[in-house]
């Protein structure tokens, strides 16, 4: 058996294990990861919050560094998408469904309950709004902008395979090509499986939230079951179609009614208090960035943390490894310093900005005469909070329609990219993986984001995500140092062509 036979069998087989157990035993399975949850939040949080710091440290060094100038590829190859198209692609790859489900809900539900002081109150709100920022800012693009700069740089410059893998080359060397790759490899695979049925099981809760908001379809489990057989097969005839089609047209989409709805909300609501809060949560943000980075509640209390910035950040970091590899495949062409900038700076500015309207306006809406019992019911019901919001505002059903198609479109856009980079990981680390495999793990990820709703729902996604992240957060330090080996080399390599050059 060669070793993409290897990786790919032992992949099918550990999450094929993880479904029996949820369909058979779900109850044992919902227990198993409670425990694992509780384990890695109370014994090892403190590696999350320290490993995720480290790396936005780390991505600000290379924006800066000397090694800025580095082209990922040879030195005459450019991006083979423009730019807009690369930023809607990492975007939709990076955040998709999870901004969209989470823009309202997040900051009315820390409006409510606080990390720290009281809530319903002025201080609360500028809180929610500073959390909200830092749970979806620089930290998740810093993991992103890591991993994906490392898979770059050794598949287009070191002609290395598009496996996780390769960017160990400088620390193991041909061994990546043994068990020890072969480990790194399946163990990415199976992360990346429960980070995508993660995303899956959310985008399904709310896509059946929208019908149920515009349709009056039953938001019940058998229904967002059905949602995700139906999803299945829209991204299913999306993979086929390839990356420069199908991905690319369906990203630009998601970005275009993304940028409508923005706007439209930026027109129709409190526009003066959007403005007022994306620049006073920018200042509270980078003015308390050091303190929430490193915050941890050593001495009790601590279950906020645990709930909120553990988890994104375990949840990202179990993403990491498929937004990681399809940035990769997508940024050939760009200097680092390009990168960086795109991958870091743009997306968070994006998401800041997003986050204001969405999040400012709710906040002002939960705080209007009349509104007392909005609040409630959206941390109530997180799946219908957008809908709820949409509902009042003006052109509210306008509002809903484009929301439920930028849903839709992410879903699908997810998922399809999921297959995508499933598949590079488990052949061997081709840039174009096979229709057969991609549709395979396209199957394969529908059913274990069924079997989690069916196991418990969020809780269950929540867990099993963080506990397939924790071994994967300490493969990422190693891998920055690894990252930092190979572009000392790199940068001698290129100085010496100079020298030799000058001389000749």
């Amino acid at each position: 058996m060669d070793r993409k036979n290897t990786v790919f069998i032992t992949s099918i087989i550990l999450t094929l294990i993880f479904i029996i157990w949820g369909v058979f035993f779900t109850d044992n399975l919902a227990k198993v990861t409670d425990t694992i949850y509780q384990g890695s939040i109370d014994y090892l949080g403190w590696v999350y919050v320290g490993a995720t710091f480290f790396f936005v440290i780390f991505s600000v060094y290379l924006l800066f560094s000397k090694y800025g100038d580095i082209r990922l590829g040879k030195k005459t190859d450019r991006p083979d998408f423009n730019t807009g198209s690369w930023l809607a692609m990492l975007f939709g790859a990076g955040m998709g469904i999870g901004i969209v489900y989470w823009s309202v809900a997040e900051p009315v539900t820390h409006y409510t309950k606080p990390p720290y002081g009281e809530g319903y109150t002025i201080e609360a709100a500028n809180t929610a709004m500073k959390y909200t920022f830092f749970h979806w800012g620089l930290h998740p693009w810093a993991i992103y902008t890591v991993i994906g700069l490392a898979l770059a740089f050794f598949q287009y410059n070191k002609k290395l395979p598009a496996s996780i893998s390769s960017a160990f080359y400088p620390i193991l060397g041909d061994r990546i090509y043994g068990p020890i790759g072969k480990t790194i490899d399946i163990l990415s695979i199976f992360a990346t499986v429960f980070g995508i049925a993660t995303s899956l099981g959310l985008g399904a809760m709310q896509v059946t939230a929208g019908m149920h908001d515009l349709f009056g379809v039953p938001n019940v489990l058998w229904i967002q079951l059905i949602v995700i057989i139906v999803g299945t097969v829209l991204f299913m005839i999306s993979v086929n179609t390839g990356l420069e089609k199908g991905i690319q047209y369906l990203s630009n989409a998601a970005m275009i009614f993304s940028f409508a709805i923005m706007l439209l909300i930026l027109i129709v609501g409190p526009t003066l208090t959007m403005i007022k809060v994306f620049f006073n949560t920018t200042g509270l943000y980078i003015n308390d960035f050091i303190h929430m980075s490193l915050r941890l509640k050593p001495f009790g209390e601590g279950e906020w943390i645990a709930s909120w910035t553990l988890f994104y950040w375990a949840w990202w970091i179990a993403w990491a490894p498929f937004v990681g590899m399809f940035i990769a495949r997508v940024s050939k062409g760009r200097t680092i310093r390009e990168f960086v900038i795109g991958v870091l700076i743009a997306p968070t500015l994006g998401t800041c900005l997003w986050m204001s309207i969405f999040g400012g306006s709710a906040l002002k809406m939960v705080q209007e005469p009349g509104n007392s019992d909005l609040a409630e019911f959206i941390t109530k019901n997180i799946s219908l909070s957008i809908f709820t919001f949409f509902d009042h505002l003006p052109f509210s059903s306008v509002l809903s329609i484009f929301g439920f198609a930028v849903i839709a479109i992410y879903y699908i856009t997810v998922a399809d990219t999921a297959t995508f980079v499933l598949g590079m990981l488990s052949e061997g680390g081709t840039l174009n993986p096979s229709n057969k495999i991609k549709m395979t793990w396209g199957v394969i990820q529908s059913a274990v984001a069924a079997v989690l709703l069916l196991a418990g729902g969020l809780n269950v996604l929540q867990t099993a995500s963080i506990a397939a992240a924790l071994p994967f957060a300490i493969i990422m330090v190693i891998m920055c140092y690894s990252l930092l080996k190979g572009l000392k080399k790199e940068a001698e390599v290129q100085r010496s062509s100079k020298r030799t050059r000058q001389h000749a």
